[in-house]
């Protein structure tokens, strides 16, 4: 089948003999529960969903393909754009997989900072989860909540890197700059209070029975399942499977905090939603003891051929110029071989995989996003749930399309 152009028209995967009693219809990539990039292609019996097929392909970034004409130091902006709500959590597994080929060794300070910023960035992305989750299902005071903190949140990032969203505040070889004298502050007063603000979604949600009824029992996804179509972070803890990177493979100096790792049996919608929750509670658990603890020292490692100098020093010292110049104009040969780094993002396993020739450029970049598998379980999830119930299941798995149409 075409359109009036000539252009083949999708068409859904339909199972034999069903044609007579079901229909095929499309939801979004305007339906707002699909964020803008997202079609599902459903076959519908009465509201009963057959079948699901996600239409995917709006974005177009080439972004892995780019990466291979940039220079190693030139990639990390591009990273935040991957997913525009976790750019520090793909500044950093970058850069840990361009540091695992240099074997570059990074500062505590910097590790430090980073294992605080990354959890920030937990608490930004699962405060846009919640808004725009509960907002599907027609809480709408919930998104005004939880965007009330993700202003604070994001005020900070820009306090510290100039940028709201695409921060590209980390660097290969520890952090762009040492963080303004009152940024610790900043963050102590925000962290303070908004555990008060956990129990206030809380207490808004977890006792509304029509949220309750719209969540419990809905999108089940078993353990087998779920490892099975590669889906991990909160979706896989939520079938039951206890595994965290961040405890399991721990990087950037995870291993000297503690947390628990939340989990539920529930397998649903509903476990979902109590996950996250309760990762929010264990980040700011995590914050805490990065404020207490904060190593002394530099930010940057200790390799003046990788890692730009200070402006200061470029105005005092020939050779740090001379450094700055080269590494600008030239960029800085990675010894050649091949890395894979993999990080527990907002929405679960980030990886980055990059072989490298010996040269100033990535010969290959590969990124494994865990949006990407979480949305091919969405079917499985769907299969002879009501049509309303595929809005509540969406919203579960935290997609970001940024991830998926690379």
């Amino acid at each position: 089948m075409t359109d009036v152009a000539g252009t083949p028209i999708l068409e859904a995967p339909v199972a034999e003999g069903s044609k007579d009693q079901t229909m095929v219809l499309n939801m979004g990539p305007q339906h707002p529960s699909t964020h803008g990039v997202l079609r599902l292609v459903l076959e519908i019996d009465g509201e009963i969903v057959n079948r699901l097929y996600p239409e995917i392909g709006y974005l177009h970034t080439g972004i892995e393909k780019t990466c291979e004409a940039k220079f190693y130091q030139q990639v990390v902006p591009l990273t935040d754009r991957i997913d525009y709500l976790s750019p520090m959590h793909n500044n950093l597994c970058y850069c840990l997989a361009v540091e695992k080929l240099l074997e570059l060794p990074i500062p505590d300070k910097a590790q430090w900072i980073r294992v605080l910023l990354s959890e920030l960035t937990r608490l930004n992305s699962h405060l846009v989860w919640l808004g725009t989750h509960a907002m599907d299902i027609g809480a709408l005071t919930v998104f005004l909540y939880t965007f009330r903190e993700r202003e604070d949140i994001l005020r900070i990032f820009e306090h510290v890197s100039g940028q709201r969203m695409m921060t590209s505040y980390f660097r290969i070889g520890g952090l762009a700059m040492e963080p303004p004298i009152d940024f610790f502050d900043r963050v102590k007063a925000f962290i303070k209070t908004f555990p008060e603000k956990i129990d206030e979604y809380s207490n808004l949600l977890t006792g509304n029975p029509i949220f309750v009824n719209r969540l419990q029992n809905v999108g089940h996804l078993s353990a087998e399942d779920a490892i099975a179509l590669g889906v991990t972070g909160p979706p896989l803890r939520a079938s039951g499977v206890d595994f965290d990177l961040r405890r399991d493979m721990p990087y950037s100096s995870y291993e000297k905090f503690q947390f628990d790792v939340p989990v539920s049996n529930r397998c649903d919608v509903w476990g979902r939603y109590q996950v996250r929750l309760e990762e929010m509670r264990q980040s700011v658990r995590i914050i805490n003891q990065a404020l207490a603890g904060m190593p002394e020292g530099p930010v940057k490692a200790d390799a003046p051929k990788i890692v730009l100098p200070d402006r200061e020093k470029m105005k005092t010292q020939m050779e740090s110029l001379i450094h700055h110049f080269k590494i600008v104009t030239e960029g800085f040969a990675v010894p050649a071989g091949e890395v894979y780094q993999g990080i527990e993002s907002s929405r679960g396993q980030m990886g980055y995989y990059i072989v490298s020739d010996g040269t100033a450029k990535p010969y290959r970049v590969h990124m494994r996003n865990p949006s990407f598998a979480s949305l091919q379980a969405l079917e499985t999830m769907c299969q002879g749930r009501m049509l309303a119930d595929v809005v509540a299941v969406i919203g579960s798995i935290d997609v970001v399309l940024g991830e998926i149409d690379r």
